[in-house]
């Protein structure tokens, strides 16, 4: 039994080992692990649950280098089942990866707040209700920053999108140069232009482009009802808020960006893995895409 509580800081010090030729006498040391323990433990014949480990740690390595270090051990036993047809749990992941010295790079960035003096306004009416029985019948939308540098000087780039609570997909988005109504107007018609029939209920927040009275001619003129956050209560549209900080952990403070074209190039590349690659487990371990399609 000692053998086997011991296995993950075994496998971790053959892992440093062999990849960072760190010195097996240290890494023992550091664990406290007697080498002679270590030594036996590698000579031993591998039963099937470690032959499995072995393995599972390989899919590990892979996957977390393929997607540069953003996977932590709930969205790697996701990936894991999904890519290699298997039935992990997460606690098995989660001490394989810590086994590993492997953990999730993304940080999380607090949101904040701009008031703006409204010419229109609406009522909460998504009042939290994030759950949708169908496609378009409740959309999300915000517009939010990055920056990019050019030498000492920061350049800033904004993103508008809009985002569908039934699937959790992208509808539409579009990036810019200034935080302006036309922005979020390009966002709006797109996702009109590839939505036809869909009248949803569209929730923001109370930013000066929706509250003015030409998106909301806009939303009349797509049979859309129009709810908005209470002032400066972020939650209230958490589930947008949300994917901008999956976005912004999984990609752009991995980096620093000092060119536009390749900040640009990040965001859509990212959209789309996020779309059609990235699982998440309320979608039953589906991408977005995948989970659409099935309705």
């Amino acid at each position: 039994m000692g053998e086997v509580r011991q296995e993950p800081s075994y496998l971790a010090i053959q892992y440093l080992h062999d990849t960072e030729q760190y010195p097996v006498s240290k890494l023992c040391a550091a664990l406290h692990i007697p080498r002679c323990s270590y030594y036996k433990w590698r000579k031993r014949e591998k039963n099937k649950n470690e032959s499995l480990n072995e393995q599972v740690i390989e899919w590990i390595k892979a996957l977390y280098i393929e997607q540069n270090g953003i996977l932590g051990y709930r969205q790697m036993t996701i990936a894991i089942n999904r890519n290699y047809h298997t039935h992990f749990n997460r606690k098995r992941i989660h001490r394989l990866m810590r086994a590993l010295q492997l953990r999730s790079v993304c940080r999380k960035k607090r949101s904040s707040y701009t008031p703006s003096t409204p010419q229109v306004t609406a009522e909460n009416i998504l009042n939290r209700d994030f759950h949708a029985d169908k496609p378009n019948e409740k959309w999300l939308t915000d517009v939010t920053e990055f920056k990019w540098y050019e030498g000492p000087e920061i350049r800033k780039l904004y993103l508008s999108a809009i985002l569908d609570l039934y699937d959790r997909r992208i509808v539409a988005y579009k990036i810019g140069t200034s935080n302006n109504s036309q922005l979020v107007f390009d966002t709006f018609d797109a996702a009109v232009a590839q939505n036809p029939d869909a009248h949803p209920l569209l929730h923001s927040d109370r930013g000066y482009q929706y509250t003015s009275k030409m998106f909301r001619a806009k939303l009349d003129k797509a049979n859309m009802i129009q709810s908005m956050s209470r002032v400066g209560r972020c939650i209230d549209n958490g589930p947008m808020e949300g994917f901008w900080g999956i976005l912004k952990s999984e990609m752009y403070y991995l980096r620093k960006f000092t060119d536009k074209q390749d900040l640009m190039d990040a965001i859509e590349q990212y959209i789309h893995f996020y779309n059609t690659r990235r699982y998440q487990k309320r979608l039953h371990c589906m991408t977005p895409m995948e989970f659409h399609a099935a309705a």
